[in-house]
């Protein structure tokens, strides 16, 4: 599966932006998905993740009330809708891809995911 994501851009903290991570290649229901990030001298980290149907959840204390992660498996995209952004969510953003035959379960950890996208800019400004 290939993924790309979009959405990304310069916003000022207390605003809003939503990313979209589209897959190709194979059927997305497959797959349970993921978003992480990395700032600039730091580590890639979890963000968020949802299960294949979109019933389970998990979010890194940092973003939670604060993200959103939802899924279409109809168009094979997961999405991020980003809230009350802080400059500290400043960081290239990925999406990730993991085949499971589990439908209900989410992944937190990098290394659980197979297939990854290029990443999405986002600045925010203070």
């Amino acid at each position: 599966v290939q993924l790309q994501a979009s959405g990304g851009g310069l916003v000022q903290a207390g605003g809003s932006l939503r990313l979209s991570c589209a897959a190709y290649g194979r059927t997305g229901a497959l797959y349970a998905m993921a978003w992480f990030r990395q700032a600039p001298g730091k580590e890639r980290e979890f963000v968020a993740a949802i299960s294949r149907s979109g019933d389970s959840t998990d979010y890194a204390d940092s973003v939670k009330g604060r993200f959103t992660i939802s899924r279409d498996n109809a168009k094979n995209t997961v999405y991020l809708q980003m809230n009350s952004l802080k400059p500290e969510d400043t960081a290239v953003h990925y999406c990730a891809a993991r085949r499971t035959y589990y439908s209900s379960r989410s992944y937190t950890g990098e290394h659980e995911y197979d297939y990854w996208g290029h990443g999405t800019q986002v600045t925010v400004s203070s």
